[in-house]
Protein backbone atom coordinates (compact mmCIF):
# COMPACT_ATOMS: atom_id res chain seq x y z
CA UNK A 1 0.00 0.00 0.00
CA UNK A 2 1.46 3.44 -1.08
CA UNK A 3 2.14 5.41 2.55
CA UNK A 4 2.10 9.43 2.43
CA UNK A 5 5.28 9.24 3.92
CA UNK A 6 8.41 8.09 3.75
CA UNK A 7 9.48 8.76 7.38
CA UNK A 8 7.87 10.06 10.33
CA UNK A 9 11.00 11.85 12.48
CA UNK A 10 10.25 12.03 16.54
CA UNK A 11 11.91 12.93 19.94
CA UNK A 12 14.18 16.05 20.63
CA UNK A 13 13.87 19.33 19.06
CA UNK A 14 15.31 22.45 20.32
CA UNK A 15 16.54 25.88 19.31
CA UNK A 16 20.67 25.55 18.69
CA UNK A 17 22.76 28.92 19.17
CA UNK A 18 25.95 28.05 17.80
CA UNK A 19 28.59 31.01 18.03
CA UNK A 20 31.15 30.96 15.69
CA UNK A 21 34.63 30.41 17.09
CA UNK A 22 37.89 31.53 14.85
CA UNK A 23 40.93 29.08 15.10
CA UNK A 24 43.23 30.51 17.29
CA UNK A 25 45.38 27.08 17.05
CA UNK A 26 44.59 26.66 20.90
CA UNK A 27 43.86 22.49 21.05
CA UNK A 28 42.98 22.14 24.40
CA UNK A 29 39.74 23.87 25.83
CA UNK A 30 40.79 24.88 29.33
CA UNK A 31 43.06 27.30 27.39
CA UNK A 32 40.72 29.14 25.30
CA UNK A 33 38.04 29.33 28.21
CA UNK A 34 39.44 30.76 31.59
CA UNK A 35 37.95 32.99 34.35
CA UNK A 36 37.60 36.52 33.35
CA UNK A 37 39.00 36.05 29.72
CA UNK A 38 36.96 37.27 27.04
CA UNK A 39 36.62 35.34 24.16
CA UNK A 40 35.91 36.91 20.63
CA UNK A 41 33.44 35.17 18.40
CA UNK A 42 31.96 35.96 15.02
CA UNK A 43 28.07 35.77 14.36
CA UNK A 44 25.89 33.18 15.67
CA UNK A 45 24.32 30.65 13.64
CA UNK A 46 20.03 30.03 14.91
CA UNK A 47 18.73 27.05 13.67
CA UNK A 48 16.83 24.06 14.92
CA UNK A 49 18.63 21.01 16.54
CA UNK A 50 18.13 17.42 17.84
CA UNK A 51 17.18 15.25 15.68
CA UNK A 52 14.00 15.93 14.83
CA UNK A 53 15.63 19.13 13.26
CA UNK A 54 18.69 17.25 12.08
CA UNK A 55 18.16 14.23 11.07
CA UNK A 56 14.75 15.25 9.83
CA UNK A 57 15.97 18.12 7.59
CA UNK A 58 18.93 16.11 6.32
CA UNK A 59 15.89 13.45 4.65
CA UNK A 60 14.38 16.27 3.54
CA UNK A 61 16.89 17.53 1.42
CA UNK A 62 17.91 14.02 0.25
CA UNK A 63 14.97 13.92 -1.10
CA UNK A 64 12.24 12.12 1.32
CA UNK A 65 8.94 12.98 2.47
CA UNK A 66 9.16 14.00 5.99
CA UNK A 67 6.74 14.20 8.81
CA UNK A 68 7.81 15.65 12.25
CA UNK A 69 6.86 15.07 15.89
CA UNK A 70 7.87 16.62 18.68
CA UNK A 71 7.45 18.74 21.61
CA UNK A 72 7.60 22.49 22.19
CA UNK A 73 6.78 25.21 24.78
CA UNK A 74 4.76 28.14 23.45
CA UNK A 75 7.00 31.28 23.12
CA UNK A 76 9.33 32.86 21.23
CA UNK A 77 11.83 29.64 20.62
CA UNK A 78 8.83 27.37 19.97
CA UNK A 79 7.72 29.61 17.47
CA UNK A 80 11.29 29.64 15.51
CA UNK A 81 11.47 26.05 15.44
CA UNK A 82 7.70 25.21 14.44
CA UNK A 83 8.57 28.39 11.34
CA UNK A 84 11.56 26.03 10.45
CA UNK A 85 10.16 22.79 10.59
CA UNK A 86 7.34 24.18 8.57
CA UNK A 87 9.47 24.81 5.75
CA UNK A 88 11.07 21.70 5.34
CA UNK A 89 8.29 18.83 6.06
CA UNK A 90 4.91 18.26 7.65
CA UNK A 91 4.19 18.99 11.13
CA UNK A 92 0.79 18.29 12.03
CA UNK A 93 2.46 16.03 14.71
CA UNK A 94 4.26 18.82 16.66
CA UNK A 95 2.82 19.31 20.09
CA UNK A 96 2.74 22.85 21.82
CA UNK A 97 2.52 22.75 25.12
CA UNK A 98 1.50 26.01 27.13
CA UNK A 99 3.13 24.33 30.24
CA UNK A 100 6.72 23.56 28.91
CA UNK A 101 9.37 26.02 27.46
CA UNK A 102 10.89 25.20 24.64
CA UNK A 103 14.36 23.68 24.93
CA UNK A 104 17.41 25.15 23.28
CA UNK A 105 20.89 24.33 23.27
CA UNK A 106 24.38 27.07 23.18
CA UNK A 107 26.84 24.68 20.65
CA UNK A 108 30.61 25.93 21.99
CA UNK A 109 31.99 24.26 18.74
CA UNK A 110 35.49 25.81 18.95
CA UNK A 111 38.10 23.93 15.53
CA UNK A 112 39.71 21.36 16.70
CA UNK A 113 38.45 20.86 20.09
CA UNK A 114 35.30 18.55 20.89
CA UNK A 115 32.03 20.00 21.32
CA UNK A 116 30.52 21.28 24.62
CA UNK A 117 26.65 21.92 24.89
CA UNK A 118 24.77 23.95 27.02
CA UNK A 119 21.30 22.53 27.38
CA UNK A 120 18.11 23.12 28.43
CA UNK A 121 15.64 19.79 27.47
CA UNK A 122 12.51 22.08 28.09
CA UNK A 123 9.54 20.25 26.81
CA UNK A 124 11.53 17.58 25.60
CA UNK A 125 11.26 16.10 29.21
CA UNK A 126 7.41 15.84 28.91
CA UNK A 127 7.29 14.22 25.49
CA UNK A 128 5.20 10.69 25.64
CA UNK A 129 3.49 8.22 23.61
CA UNK A 130 0.36 10.62 24.26
CA UNK A 131 2.67 13.39 22.17
CA UNK A 132 2.16 10.70 18.89
CA UNK A 133 -0.08 10.88 16.02
CA UNK A 134 -0.64 7.17 15.38
CA UNK A 135 -2.52 8.05 12.19
CA UNK A 136 0.36 9.77 10.59
CA UNK A 137 2.75 7.03 12.08
CA UNK A 138 0.43 4.40 9.85
CA UNK A 139 0.76 6.73 6.84
CA UNK A 140 4.86 6.75 7.18
CA UNK A 141 7.20 3.62 5.95
CA UNK A 142 9.67 4.12 8.84
CA UNK A 143 9.48 6.02 12.51
CA UNK A 144 12.93 7.10 13.28
CA UNK A 145 13.39 8.11 17.33
CA UNK A 146 16.06 10.26 18.64
CA UNK A 147 17.56 10.73 22.04
CA UNK A 148 15.47 8.85 24.50
CA UNK A 149 18.38 9.62 26.90
CA UNK A 150 17.93 13.82 26.55
CA UNK A 151 14.22 12.98 27.31
CA UNK A 152 13.25 12.57 31.35
CA UNK A 153 10.00 11.07 30.45
CA UNK A 154 11.96 8.13 28.06
CA UNK A 155 13.92 6.94 30.56
CA UNK A 156 11.84 6.99 34.28
CA UNK A 157 10.53 4.14 35.25
CA UNK A 158 12.72 1.81 33.50
CA UNK A 159 11.88 3.21 30.15
CA UNK A 160 7.87 2.01 30.24
CA UNK A 161 7.12 4.96 28.25
CA UNK A 162 9.62 4.50 25.42
CA UNK A 163 8.80 0.85 25.27
CA UNK A 164 5.14 2.06 24.43
CA UNK A 165 6.39 5.10 21.66
CA UNK A 166 8.05 1.87 20.05
CA UNK A 167 5.12 -0.07 20.38
CA UNK A 168 2.61 2.09 18.94
CA UNK A 169 5.10 2.92 16.10
CA UNK A 170 5.48 -1.22 15.41
CA UNK A 171 1.61 -1.70 15.74
CA UNK A 172 0.96 1.27 13.26
CA UNK A 173 3.00 -0.57 10.69
CA UNK A 174 5.92 0.96 10.22
CA UNK A 175 10.08 0.23 10.10
CA UNK A 176 11.07 1.43 13.16
CA UNK A 177 14.40 3.16 14.20
CA UNK A 178 15.86 4.43 17.23
CA UNK A 179 19.43 6.98 18.08
CA UNK A 180 20.73 7.62 20.90
CA UNK A 181 22.31 10.64 22.79
CA UNK A 182 25.24 10.05 25.73
CA UNK A 183 24.11 11.26 28.83
CA UNK A 184 25.63 12.65 31.60
CA UNK A 185 27.08 9.72 33.89
CA UNK A 186 26.25 11.93 37.03
CA UNK A 187 22.97 12.78 35.78
CA UNK A 188 19.14 10.85 36.28
CA UNK A 189 19.82 9.69 33.02
CA UNK A 190 23.24 8.41 32.71
CA UNK A 191 22.22 6.61 36.43
CA UNK A 192 19.10 5.09 34.64
CA UNK A 193 19.21 1.39 33.93
CA UNK A 194 20.37 1.52 30.34
CA UNK A 195 20.67 -2.26 29.59
CA UNK A 196 17.12 -2.87 30.96
CA UNK A 197 15.68 0.06 28.91
CA UNK A 198 17.13 -1.78 25.97
CA UNK A 199 15.59 -5.15 26.77
CA UNK A 200 12.42 -3.77 27.28
CA UNK A 201 12.68 -1.76 23.98
CA UNK A 202 14.88 -3.07 21.26
CA UNK A 203 12.59 -5.98 20.35
CA UNK A 204 10.60 -3.46 18.90
CA UNK A 205 13.13 -1.34 17.21
CA UNK A 206 14.25 -2.73 13.56
CA UNK A 207 17.16 -0.05 13.02
CA UNK A 208 19.52 0.60 16.06
CA UNK A 209 21.09 3.66 15.46
CA UNK A 210 23.67 4.55 18.69
CA UNK A 211 27.31 5.44 18.96
CA UNK A 212 30.32 3.54 19.97
CA UNK A 213 29.80 4.95 22.84
CA UNK A 214 26.49 5.11 23.68
CA UNK A 215 25.98 1.54 23.49
CA UNK A 216 29.14 0.86 25.35
CA UNK A 217 27.88 2.82 28.44
CA UNK A 218 24.70 1.96 28.09
CA UNK A 219 25.62 -1.90 28.07
CA UNK A 220 29.04 -2.56 29.65
CA UNK A 221 29.16 0.65 31.96
CA UNK A 222 32.05 -0.63 34.35
CA UNK A 223 34.57 -1.49 31.12
CA UNK A 224 33.72 1.65 29.44
CA UNK A 225 34.60 3.64 32.32
CA UNK A 226 38.07 2.20 32.60
CA UNK A 227 38.40 2.80 28.54
CA UNK A 228 37.83 6.12 29.61
CA UNK A 229 40.17 6.43 32.49
CA UNK A 230 43.10 4.99 29.81
CA UNK A 231 42.22 7.72 27.55
CA UNK A 232 42.48 10.69 29.45
CA UNK A 233 42.12 13.79 27.75
CA UNK A 234 42.36 11.97 24.43
CA UNK A 235 39.35 10.47 22.47
CA UNK A 236 37.71 7.71 23.35
CA UNK A 237 36.81 5.76 20.47
CA UNK A 238 40.86 5.45 19.78
CA UNK A 239 41.47 3.11 22.58
CA UNK A 240 37.90 1.28 21.90
CA UNK A 241 39.31 -2.66 20.59
CA UNK A 242 37.31 -3.92 17.46
CA UNK A 243 36.56 -6.38 18.85
CA UNK A 244 34.22 -4.49 21.36
CA UNK A 245 31.98 -3.17 18.01
CA UNK A 246 31.41 -6.82 17.25
CA UNK A 247 30.34 -8.07 20.95
CA UNK A 248 28.33 -5.14 22.04
CA UNK A 249 26.61 -5.15 18.30
CA UNK A 250 25.76 -8.81 19.02
CA UNK A 251 24.07 -7.99 22.58
CA UNK A 252 21.83 -5.27 20.64
CA UNK A 253 21.00 -8.08 18.21
CA UNK A 254 20.23 -10.69 20.85
CA UNK A 255 18.04 -7.99 22.60
CA UNK A 256 15.67 -8.23 19.48
CA UNK A 257 17.28 -5.19 17.03
CA UNK A 258 17.69 -6.62 13.52
CA UNK A 259 20.07 -4.19 12.25
CA UNK A 260 22.84 -2.84 14.17
CA UNK A 261 24.63 0.09 12.98
CA UNK A 262 27.47 1.78 15.17
CA UNK A 263 28.64 5.56 14.46
CA UNK A 264 32.30 5.69 15.50
CA UNK A 265 33.38 9.41 14.25
CA UNK A 266 36.33 9.60 12.08
CA UNK A 267 36.37 5.53 12.37
CA UNK A 268 33.44 5.55 9.98
CA UNK A 269 30.13 3.12 10.15
CA UNK A 270 29.92 -0.41 11.73
CA UNK A 271 27.01 -2.78 11.18
CA UNK A 272 25.95 -6.15 12.44
CA UNK A 273 22.56 -7.04 10.63
CA UNK A 274 20.65 -10.53 11.79
CA UNK A 275 19.67 -13.10 9.74
CA UNK A 276 16.00 -11.79 8.15
CA UNK A 277 15.93 -13.98 5.17
CA UNK A 278 12.96 -15.63 6.01
CA UNK A 279 10.78 -12.98 7.40
CA UNK A 280 8.98 -10.10 5.46
CA UNK A 281 9.64 -7.02 7.66
CA UNK A 282 11.77 -5.09 5.40
CA UNK A 283 10.17 -6.48 2.05
CA UNK A 284 8.07 -3.25 0.86
CA UNK A 285 11.81 -1.20 1.06
CA UNK A 286 14.46 -3.84 0.79
CA UNK A 287 12.80 -5.90 -1.99
CA UNK A 288 15.41 -7.81 -4.02
CA UNK A 289 18.08 -6.83 -1.51
CA UNK A 290 16.92 -8.15 1.55
CA UNK A 291 19.61 -11.42 1.21
CA UNK A 292 22.36 -8.79 0.50
CA UNK A 293 21.47 -7.24 4.30
CA UNK A 294 20.89 -10.57 6.23
CA UNK A 295 23.68 -11.69 8.45
CA UNK A 296 26.37 -9.24 7.23
CA UNK A 297 29.15 -7.90 9.56
CA UNK A 298 30.64 -4.57 7.51
CA UNK A 299 32.70 -1.63 8.58
CA UNK A 300 33.19 1.54 6.33
CA UNK A 301 36.01 3.73 6.96
CA UNK A 302 34.73 7.56 7.00
CA UNK A 303 35.51 10.09 4.71
CA UNK A 304 38.37 12.22 4.95
CA UNK A 305 38.11 16.63 5.56
CA UNK A 306 40.88 18.64 5.56
CA UNK A 307 39.22 21.72 7.96
CA UNK A 308 36.02 20.74 9.71
CA UNK A 309 34.06 24.02 10.41
CA UNK A 310 31.85 22.25 13.31
CA UNK A 311 30.79 18.50 14.37
CA UNK A 312 27.44 19.82 15.41
CA UNK A 313 24.53 16.93 14.14
CA UNK A 314 27.51 15.29 12.11
CA UNK A 315 26.10 11.86 13.92
CA UNK A 316 22.66 12.95 13.34
CA UNK A 317 23.38 13.53 9.35
CA UNK A 318 25.09 10.30 8.60
CA UNK A 319 21.32 9.04 9.94
CA UNK A 320 20.19 10.80 7.87
CA UNK A 321 22.36 9.67 4.92
CA UNK A 322 21.60 5.55 5.93
CA UNK A 323 18.06 5.82 5.91
CA UNK A 324 17.49 7.64 3.08
CA UNK A 325 19.87 5.06 1.27
CA UNK A 326 18.24 2.10 3.10
CA UNK A 327 14.58 3.60 2.77
CA UNK A 328 15.76 3.69 -1.34
CA UNK A 329 16.43 -0.27 -1.18
CA UNK A 330 20.26 -0.08 -2.01
CA UNK A 331 22.65 -2.41 -0.93
CA UNK A 332 23.94 -2.64 2.29
CA UNK A 333 27.51 -1.62 1.10
CA UNK A 334 25.81 2.10 -0.80
CA UNK A 335 23.72 2.43 2.46
CA UNK A 336 27.51 2.95 4.44
CA UNK A 337 28.78 5.50 1.86
CA UNK A 338 25.96 7.22 2.05
CA UNK A 339 25.68 7.38 5.64
CA UNK A 340 29.40 8.55 5.35
CA UNK A 341 28.93 10.95 2.95
CA UNK A 342 26.15 13.32 4.30
CA UNK A 343 28.17 13.03 7.95
CA UNK A 344 30.92 14.25 5.58
CA UNK A 345 28.78 16.88 4.14
CA UNK A 346 27.76 18.20 7.84
CA UNK A 347 31.36 18.39 9.13
CA UNK A 348 32.38 21.54 6.17
CA UNK A 349 29.55 24.40 8.36
CA UNK A 350 29.04 25.27 11.71
CA UNK A 351 25.07 24.00 11.72
CA UNK A 352 23.68 20.86 11.37
CA UNK A 353 21.84 21.01 7.92
CA UNK A 354 23.22 23.83 5.79
CA UNK A 355 25.90 21.82 4.18
CA UNK A 356 23.38 18.98 3.30
CA UNK A 357 22.88 18.38 -0.57
CA UNK A 358 20.16 16.54 -2.50
CA UNK A 359 20.47 13.23 -3.41
CA UNK A 360 21.96 13.28 -6.59
CA UNK A 361 24.26 15.53 -5.92
CA UNK A 362 25.46 13.01 -3.16
CA UNK A 363 25.40 10.48 -5.30
CA UNK A 364 27.61 12.46 -7.91
CA UNK A 365 30.08 12.85 -4.78
CA UNK A 366 30.25 8.82 -4.23
CA UNK A 367 30.09 8.07 -7.49
CA UNK A 368 33.06 10.36 -8.45
CA UNK A 369 35.56 8.72 -6.38
CA UNK A 370 36.97 12.44 -5.33
CA UNK A 371 36.26 11.43 -1.63
CA UNK A 372 39.34 10.03 0.15
CA UNK A 373 38.65 7.84 3.01
CA UNK A 374 40.98 7.61 6.43
CA UNK A 375 42.93 5.10 6.72
CA UNK A 376 40.96 2.59 9.30
CA UNK A 377 43.66 -0.45 10.19
CA UNK A 378 41.71 -3.47 11.48
CA UNK A 379 44.92 -5.70 11.97
CA UNK A 380 42.99 -8.94 12.69
CA UNK A 381 42.45 -12.06 10.97
CA UNK A 382 38.41 -11.50 11.79
CA UNK A 383 38.41 -8.70 9.19
CA UNK A 384 39.16 -8.72 5.39
CA UNK A 385 39.33 -5.64 3.33
CA UNK A 386 36.97 -5.62 0.33
CA UNK A 387 38.97 -3.77 -2.56
CA UNK A 388 35.84 -4.05 -4.90
CA UNK A 389 33.30 -1.88 -2.53
CA UNK A 390 36.16 -0.50 -0.10
CA UNK A 391 35.12 -1.25 3.09
CA UNK A 392 35.89 -4.20 5.84
CA UNK A 393 33.99 -7.68 6.04
CA UNK A 394 33.85 -8.93 9.54
CA UNK A 395 33.68 -12.91 10.31
CA UNK A 396 30.16 -12.54 10.93
CA UNK A 397 29.60 -11.18 7.34
CA UNK A 398 28.01 -14.26 5.33
CA UNK A 399 29.90 -12.67 2.00
CA UNK A 400 33.68 -13.02 3.80
CA UNK A 401 36.07 -14.73 1.15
Amino acid sequence: MEKKYDITVAGHICLDIIPQIPDTGIREIGELFKPGKLVNVGAAKISTGGPVSNTGIALKKLGLNVAFMSRVGKDEFGNLIVQILNREGHIDGVSISEQDRSSYTIAIAPPGIDRIFLHDPGANNRFSSADLHEDIIAQSKLFHFGYPPLMENCYQHDGSELDKIFKIAKSAGAITSLDMALPDPKSASGKAPWRKILEKVLPNVDIFLPSIEEVFFMLDPENYFKIKQRAGSKDVIEFIDPVEYSRLARICLDLGAKIVALKAAYRGFYILTSDFTGTSNFDAILQSQRANWSSRELWCPAFSIDKIASATGSGDSSIAGFLAAFSRGCPIEKTLKYANCVGNQNLHVLDAVSGIKNWDETTTMIEAGNLKMIDLPLPSPDWKFDAKFQLWTGKHDRFQK
